[in-house]
């Protein structure tokens, strides 16, 4: 699966190779903000709510108000990683550069993540995933990268 993620304020837009849009991810709330996936018919799928606003932030992607992956920052400077646990599989968002990342599931390496500068400022995530690996909520993946990783993005 190959996706492009475009970033406007605190709104994501997944779009295809045909720039088809997949998904949205909509900020809902103040406080601890909780984030919506939606898919193209605006139904919500996911969503990923923040739990932790520390220098390493943490995140909680819940399916029907239940929680099924924790995902940590692990590291925001030294191999920079976000570790993703649930129940069935556990995932490492490992990078060097904080901008190219390396989706790992169960010590094998699923997938990337890499982290684009456009010409207005903004960033762009251009995602590739296995498509025997993807699931949807792993665009959530993405966007804890940007709130992890996307202010010492831009300032580069």
């Amino acid at each position: 699966m190959e996706l492009m993620i475009h970033t406007k304020g605190s709104k994501y837009t997944a779009v295809d190779k045909k720039d088809r849009t997949i998904y949205t991810v909509k900020k809902k709330g103040f406080g601890a903000p909780r984030y919506l996936l939606l898919d193209a018919s605006n139904y919500q799928l996911y969503s990923l709510l923040q739990t932790g606003d520390d220098r390493k932030p943490t995140f909680s992607l819940t399916h029907n108000e239940a929680g099924f992956i924790n995902l940590t920052c692990k590291s925001l400077f030294l191999d920079p990683t976000i570790l993703a646990e649930g129940k069935d599989a556990v995932y490492q968002i490992a990078s060097k550069d904080h901008r190219d990342f390396t989706v790992i599931k169960d010590g094998t390496a699923i997938g990337t993540i890499k982290t684009l500068l456009t010409v207005a400022g903004d960033l762009e995530y251009e995602v590739q995933i296995d498509d025997k690996f993807f699931d949807d909520y792993m665009i959530l993946f993405v966007v804890a990268v940007d709130r992890t990783f996307g202010d010492m993005n831009k300032s580069k």
